[in-house]
Formats: structure tokens, sequence, C-alpha cells
């Protein structure tokens, strides 16, 4: 969606607003003029509700603890584990984004029966997008992987048949639950801005982590009936994306979408290296304590989260034309900003509790000394994810892109990287 696209859906959406009569009080829905403290817990309550769902990060380290013969019958499993959660989350950033602005615009109907044809393009472009980044995610564990210690064809190959049917098997399975959290939200008076990116990404870390884990038993155990499948809906994701492809080729809002976000997916292929490395140092640093592990998967969801919250709502506020496109306006964006760096804060003090408890090793001082190390973390990564968000938001937007098509899934990914070295520097600072 172009600007042009975007300033023509501002007018169709000031023209309803202005038809409708009488007036009435603006919803949550609408992005309006923030008047003071009650606009800022409003923001707060539903920051919070959305984070909550990040303590099942916790529980997909679990899985992978748990399963964790599988992934040493292949050395590769733990290099592409990543680039699956990255391209699940750049994927379902840019689709979180865009049915959030089109529900507020208008160009997207809270329904799964009969809606717009901006809908239709728009679903149809995640699966063309699913199958280019899934292909090109594949790759780079596989390169990775080949740098680092040599593989055979075999092992390129199968890389990607795990990569590729996992990631097919996610539109089916995490698609659904994203529009389904977007139009309940939008139905009952919630922000999807603030809601469904939180909500989606840390469900969607879940159920990935199960989907990989599955394919890996199938790969592993099965006969090859088992690799054939995974083969075979490997190709179902190749075909759906070239009937895709020849059906809208013609349609611009379609190939925009496509040609923006594949720039985004090919810079998240090199930025998700960054992540791993700072892990691996502060897996050097920590050595035994648990509950750093235990926690991390929390962390990086929820930083990811503050992002998407403050990029989103803004890129709202842009489409609508109620917000000017320059860093400056950030003073008048600051209880969004504000309520979800707040939730953040609430979220680590929790995480440290629940991390502590879960490792048996709670006490008053040992949950002082690591929520101060979650803070500090906190204060560094969200600080910097704010910046981030905004910033991309409003360089694309003035670039006359669409920035939905960037913002979220560039700071989801970054996510990760600024959250892991912040976690690093907190270590080195306070031990």
């Amino acid at each position: 969606m172009r600007l042009t696209n975007i300033l023509g859906n501002r007018c169709a959406a000031t023209a309803l607003f202005a038809a409708s009569s009488p007036p009435r009080r603006p919803s949550i829905n609408t992005p309006r003029k923030k008047t003071g403290f009650r606009d800022f817990i409003v923001n707060l309550k539903q920051s919070l509700m959305a984070y909550a769902f990040n303590i099942f990060g916790i529980v997909a380290g679990t899985v992978v603890a748990y399963f964790l013969g599988i992934f040493q019958m292949f050395p590769w499993a733990f290099i592409a584990y990543p680039p699956i959660l990255s391209a699940r989350g750049v994927i379902g950033g840019l689709f979180c984004g865009r049915l959030s602005t089109g529900l507020h615009l208008g160009t997207i109907r809270p329904s799964f029966l009969k809606n717009t044809r901006s809908f239709y393009l728009l679903f149809n472009a995640i699966v063309v997008l699913t199958f280019e980044a899934s292909v090109l995610m594949g790759l780079v564990a596989a390169t990775l992987f080949a740098w680092s210690r040599g593989c055979l064809n075999t092992d390129f190959l199968n890389i990607l048949i795990v990569v590729v049917s996992t990631m097919t098997m996610s539109i089916v399975v995490i698609s659904p639950l994203a529009m389904t959290t977007a139009f309940l939200s939008f139905k009952h008076g919630l922000d999807p801005d603030i809601v469904l990116y939180p909500v989606e990404s840390t469900i969607a870390d879940l159920l990935i982590t199960f989907l990989y884990v599955m394919t890996l038993n199938v790969f592993a155990f099965s006969d090859s009936t088992g690799k054939c499948l995974l083969i075979l809906v490997s190709l179902t994701l190749l075909f759906y994306t070239t009937y895709s492809i020849i059906r809208n080729f013609r349609e611009e809002e379609f190939v925009e979408t496509l040609k923006e976000a594949f720039l985004t997916i090919v810079l998240v292929s090199f930025i998700i290296n960054v992540a791993g490395s700072t892990f691996g140092e502060i897996a050097e640093k920590v050595k035994e304590r648990r509950e750093i592990y235990t926690v991390y998967p929390a962390l990086i969801d929820t930083i990811g989260d503050v992002g998407s919250i403050v990029g989103s709502t803004l890129t709202t506020k842009l489409a609508l034309g109620v917000l000017k496109p320059s860093f400056s306006s950030i003073r008048n964006h600051h209880l969004e900003i504000l309520g979800a760096w707040m939730a953040s804060i609430i979220m680590y003090c929790i995480y440290s509790a629940l991390s502590l408890t879960i490792q048996g090793a709670f006490a008053l001082n040992s949950f002082l000394r690591f929520t101060a190390l979650l803070l500090l973390t906190n204060l560094i990564a969200a600080s910097l994810i704010v910046v981030v968000s905004y910033e991309v938001a409003i360089l694309t937007y003035k670039k006359g892109f669409d920035p939905d098509n960037f913002e979220i899934p560039i700071e989801s990914s970054l996510a990760d990287s600024i959250t892991s070295i912040a976690l690093l520097i907190a270590l080195l600072l306070l031990g």
C-alpha cells in the first residue's frame, strides 16, 4: 500500500467519521488526542493484558530443553531454530501491522467471511512472503552450518525441507490466531494496535516451537513416508505461492507489499546472527545460572512488543493524519510510549519472581538482585527499541512506503539483538 493509497484511505476514513450523526464519543479503536492520566491507564492496562501472554515464552524455552535430544541428533537444528523464529516474527509483524491499520481505516472488516479485497490481497501476499522467508532463512541456516562445521548436500536439503515445511504449517495454525485476535479485540472495543502483535507473537513463538520439534521428530524417527510427507507439505506452499503470484501480479497493492516486505526479509536475514552470537557470550558468562536461560525468551518477546505497540499506534496515526511525520512529534505520542514501557517494567518484575521460583532459588535477596539486573536490561533495551520503532515508521512514511511493511518486522528482529546486548551489558555492570 503506497502513500497514495494511505492518503486515499485517510480521506475515506475522514469522510466516514464526518458522516456519523449524531456525533458520539470516540471509541478506543479510534486514535484521538490523549487527554491525560485516564488514557495512560487505558494504554497500560491493554499493554499488560497483551504482555501477559509473554509468559508462554518461558514455556517455549522449556519445550526446547525437554526435547534437547532431538536437537542434538541434528547439529544444524540449533542453527535453524532462531531463523525460523525470526522469519515467523517478520511475517507475523507485517500481517498484524497491516490488519490493525486496515481495521482502523475501514479497508478491512472484522470478519472471516466476505471480507474486503484488501484483506484477501494481504493474505495472499503473506503466503508468498512466507515461502520467500522460509527459503531465505533456510539458506542462511544451511550456510551458517556449512561455514561453522561443514555439511553434506543432504544436510543442506534436509535443512530446507524442515524449515519450509515448518513455516508452511505455521500459516495454517498461526494466521487464524492473528485474525481472530484482531477481529475480536476490535469488536470488543480494544485497540488492535496495542493488543494484536504482543498476543500473536508470543503464542506464535510457542506454536512454531511445537511445530519445529514435531517436524524434527517426523524427520528423525519416521521412515521415508514421513520425509515424503514433509516434502509434500513444502511443495504445497510452493504451488500456492505460484498460484497467488499468477492471479494477483497485476494488483498494485499486492506487488508493492511483496517488493517492500522482501527488502525487510533480506535485511532481517543478516540481523538475526547478532542475537545468536551475543547469547553465546551471555551463556559463557552466566554458566549455570538457569534463571537466565528460563527468562530469556520472555525478555526478548516483551521488548519486541514494546516496539510493536509504539510503532503500530504511530503508523495508524500517520495514516489517519492526526500526527506529523517527524521525530519531534514523539512528544504527542508519549502516553502510548509510557504505557507500553511501564507495562514492560511490571512484567520484568514478574518474570524475575517466576523464573527464580521455577528454578527453586527464590529468596528476597536473590529476587532483588535478579530484578535489578532485569530492570537495567529493560532500561537499555526499551529506550533503544522505542527510538528505532519511531524512526523507522517516520522514515518509511516520508519515503512514500507503507510503514506497516517495515516497522514491526524490522523492530521485532532488532529486538532480539538489542535485548541480548542489553542483557550482556547489565551482566557486565552488575554481575
